[in-house]
């Protein structure tokens, strides 16, 4: 064979070896594309970071539940409390970025980069936000039998007796905790925070007497403000609540400008494939949309919010930025 025809020879190898590998490629990128067109063909997973039983525990088996109708699939509940939500909230983090992994992030979820500079992963670069799902408040409660009235009487008597009124809290850097803050830096009074384990050991002492108010949760309250244990004085949100319709807001009650809402959102790991992100948005605005969550509205204090991925991180980053000042004007830290 002349060297010519070597040549041509050769370079026809190396063209048809091209054209198998471009094949090849090829069938990766249409079978890779059909697997995710597939999504889900397994089970899905929403880490809770809290105990069964409690708010958002109730609201991710709600969603989890129309998520599956809505997928034909299975959506699955694996509750990992711990660390002010920072177990579950890492487990999801170093998940495979396929969607099979989420979490049900919470208020903790903007406040824990300004309560805690030793955080195992990034909020915004280690996740990729799927949905907002709702936003909920508190309700500002006293013992029935306390003098305490009203939001401006509240005021009255911390401004007349400093420190001497206390607040019960869930916990350092919760939403009561911070709600309570807020309140006492916006109404120029001082109030002295005790933590709690939950709500129920605080509310507890509430009735007893011990400690004097609370910014809690409606479905730690609801029930008992209307068996008349508790007396509600205002919602914390910004508007009234159709829960509460004759309750005035804490702004409109004497502290103007403010407002404390909690809120609930689904992030899956950060790389999750953007179709896949998509699939699971459609499928979390179908679900909020369904009459499980209007029963929510009023028993969790809940406003649905169903949002696209982007508008769940510019919402919390907002938040985070909030609640930052305050956090460090308050000096709290969990260390």
């Amino acid at each position: 064979m002349s060297g010519r025809s070597a040549t041509l020879h050769q370079r026809s190898k190396l063209g048809h070896a091209a054209a198998v590998m471009a094949a090849l490629l090829a069938a990766a990128q249409l079978a890779g594309t059909a697997a995710r067109a597939e999504f889900p063909d397994h089970a899905i997973k929403i880490v809770v970071p809290f105990a069964a039983g409690g708010g958002t525990d109730i609201i991710a088996r709600t969603l989890a539940q129309e998520m599956a109708k809505d997928l034909s699939g299975t959506v699955i509940i694996d509750n990992r409390p711990g660390a002010g939500t920072v177990i579950g909230t890492q487990a999801v983090a170093v998940s495979p970025p396929d969607g099979y992994t989420l979490v049900m992030a919470t208020f903790a979820h903007a406040v824990n980069p300004s309560l805690n500079t030793k955080l195992p992963f990034d909020t915004h670069k280690d996740f990729a936000p799927v949905s907002l799902v709702a936003r909920s408040f508190n309700v500002v409660v006293v013992n029935n039998a306390s003098k305490i009235k009203s939001i401006a009487y509240l005021i009255a008597e911390a401004k007349a007796h400093p420190d001497a009124l206390n607040y019960g809290t869930f916990g350092i850097g919760t939403s009561a905790h911070l709600a309570g803050e807020l309140f006492k830096a916006m109404a120029g009074v001082k109030l002295t925070m005790v933590p709690y384990k939950g709500a129920a050991p605080a509310i507890t002492d509430l009735i007893g007497g011990q400690i004097q108010v609370m910014f809690t949760t409606v479905a730690s309250a609801a029930a008992l403000i209307e068996s008349g244990q508790l007396r509600a004085l205002a919602v914390t949100s910004a508007e009234r609540s159709p829960a509460f319709p004759n309750l005035p807001t804490v702004a409109e009650a004497g502290v103007p400008g403010y407002a404390a809402e909690s809120w609930y959102g689904l992030f899956a790991p950060a790389r999750t494939p953007s179709d896949v992100i998509d699939r699971l948005n459609t499928s979390v605005v179908k679900a909020v949309q369904g009459g499980q969550f209007k029963r929510l509205e009023t028993n969790e204090g809940l406003i649905t919010v169903a949002s696209k991925p982007d508008a769940l991180d510019r919402y919390v980053r907002g938040e985070e930025e909030r609640w930052r000042k305050l956090i460090e004007d308050a000096k709290i830290k969990i260390e």
